[in-house]
C-alpha cells in the first residue's frame, strides 16, 4: 500500500492508465480478429477493407505506447502477408 501522498497519487494514475490501455488493447484485438475472420472467409476484398481499417488503429495505439511500434509493425506485416497469400 502507498504510504505517502505522492505514492497514493501515482497509484491512482497507474490504475487509470491500466484501465485505458486495457480498453485500447481490446479494441486492437477486435480489429485484428475482423481481418482474420475475413481472411478465413476467403474474400480478398473484404480482408483488404478490414486491414485498411485496422492499420491506422494499430499505428495510433503504437504511437500512444500501448503496443510497441515494432509489435504493431509485425502484426501489420503478418496480416498483410496472409492477405497477399489469399490473393495468389
Amino acid at each position: 500500500m502507498a504510504n505517502s501522498k505522492q505514492a497514493r497519487k501515482r497509484a491512482r494514475q497507474a490504475e487509470g492508465r491500466r484501465v485505458l490501455k486495457a480498453s485500447q488493447r481490446s479494441m486492437v484485438r477486435t480489429y485484428i480478429k475482423r481481418v482474420i475472420k475475413a481472411i478465413h472467409s476467403g474474400d480478398h476484398a473484404q480482408a483488404m477493407d478490414a486491414f485498411k481499417a485496422a492499420q491506422p488503429v494499430l499505428d495510433r495505439i503504437a504511437d500512444k505506447d500501448v503496443l510497441s511500434k515494432k509489435k504493431a509493425a509485425r502484426m501489420k506485416s503478418r496480416l498483410n502477408k496472409r492477405i497477399k497469400a489469399l490473393a495468389a
